[in-house]
């Protein structure tokens, strides 16, 4: 073992220590105060907004320097519209009902033993995550709000960001009277420090991945603590047969170019045979006006001959660009099979006006996220009540889809007697 590992691994430690520490504390917070905390680490960003910019455009020059996409430029870019929505989304966090300590439910035994199931903090969370700095902010404030220490690790292309992100959030924490280590970031851009802290389970209970197939894989490979997986989004739409061909056109365009590097963002479009000839020029003349790649087999190629193939492994790929997978099917019964072979459990829609086919696609399409007459970029925390969220969870134990505060509680049970005895 090197010197450098053993450094890291002793580093590790006192982060884990001071972890532990600071979710005791937070799992006994005052709803108030944690909201008050949350209101200063919001205040406290928007204070530091030109700092957290310089920090953030070192990153943007590493990252032209290195080939990043436009996409993943995006989103690595910081500006003052996204430092206010960090700091909307912590207070908009703040205002929501605590979630710890609500009574799921309760029962009084025959015995007079009274049971009552209630929400806890699950205690300190590690989140690895991939380009987008202000996911530092969300995580952080989510893992408050629900009594949780968190220790973050991004992408070694956010790093200065990220950094400045975290220092100024652990600050207000420590300003708002907890102990140091609420949030706290990894140092290193090593991989080594990522594997040394998955094997780290006498101090974290949960770890949550964000990012690319490669990165989950790996976090899943090395782990020997629980993971819940926010998988890559291999999103789909389903045109039907019967639908209304404007809205259509709409919410495809909005799903594939609002914003393409997002995870919600469209990847493979499925269109009901019948009604090819009719979407398919409005549909071009769509994303031809946003430069977007179109890729199919041959039957839509031969309707479309600027499309290229589509290969196997296209139909797996979450582009996260202006890139478009379109496959003609014969009916609701063939996109249905796509969805569940070929996609990632994320965010899948059906745009139709026939009643019993959309709850067919409900039914039978296993994601966490289903669509009727709707774009997929729906599927955020933000959009969903949330505030911000912590990630969108493929998995199904113990959470699925956009994972606000209320996901990152756990339960236990509060049992009280009158000198009850078993016999």
């Amino acid at each position: 073992m090197t010197a450098r590992v053993e450094e890291m691994r002793e580093a590790l430690q006192r982060m884990g220590e001071k972890a532990v520490k600071a979710s005791r504390a937070l799992a006994v917070l005052a709803p108030a105060a944690k909201a008050a905390c949350l209101n200063r680490m919001a205040d406290e960003l928007e204070s530091a907004r030109e700092s957290i910019k310089k920090a953030n455009s070192l990153d943007m020059d590493g990252g032209l320097k290195s080939g990043l996409t436009s996409a993943m430029l995006d989103r690595l870019r910081l500006d003052d519209a996204r430092i206010d929505g960090m700091a909307l989304g912590l207070r908009e966090v703040a205002a929501q009902t605590d979630p710890v300590g609500r009574v799921i439910s309760s029962v009084v035994r025959p015995n007079g033993l009274r049971i009552d199931k209630v929400t806890v903090p699950l205690g300190v969370i590690a989140i690895i995550y991939e380009s987008r700095p202000n996911v530092t902010a969300d995580a952080a404030g989510i893992c408050i709000k629900a009594g949780n220490a968190v220790i973050l690790r991004g992408g070694s292309e956010a790093f200065h960001s990220n950094q400045a992100i975290a220092e100024v959030l652990n600050r207000a924490a420590i300003l708002s009277g907890l102990p140091d280590g609420a949030v706290q970031l990894l140092p290193w851009t090593d991989r080594a420090a990522v594997n040394l802290m998955l094997k780290m389970d006498r101090y974290i209970d949960l770890v949550i991945p964000r990012g690319g197939e490669g990165l989950i894989r790996a976090v899943m490979a090395e782990s020997t603590i629980p993971v819940i997986k926010h998988y890559k989004g291999v999103c789909h739409l389903f045109v039907d047969r019967e639908c209304d061909l404007d809205m259509a056109v709409k919410i495809v365009e909005n799903a594939k170019c609002q914003r393409p590097s997002a995870c919600n963002a469209l990847e493979t479009l499925l269109i009901d045979r019948r009604i090819a000839e009719w979407f398919i020029p409005p549909f071009l003349e769509s994303m031809r006006r946003n430069h977007v790649e179109l890729r199919g087999g041959y039957e839509f190629r031969k309707l479309v001959p600027e499309a290229k193939p589509v290969s196997e492994d296209d139909l797996h790929n979450e582009y996260l660009d202006y890139i478009l997978s379109v496959r003609i099917v014969d009916d609701v019964d063939q996109a249905i099979d796509h969805i569940n072979t070929y996609g990632s459990k994320h965010s899948d829609g059906i745009i139709s006006s026939i009643p019993e086919n959309v709850e067919k696609f409900f039914a039978n399409v296993d994601s966490s996220t289903v669509y009727h007459n709707a774009s997929t970029r729906f599927t955020d925390g933000g959009e969903f009540g949330m505030g911000a969220e912590i990630g969108i969870s493929t998995d199904k134990l113990h959470a699925r889809g956009p994972m606000g505060a209320d996901e990152l509680t756990s339960t236990k049970f509060i049992v009280r007697g009158e000198g009850q005895i078993r016999v």
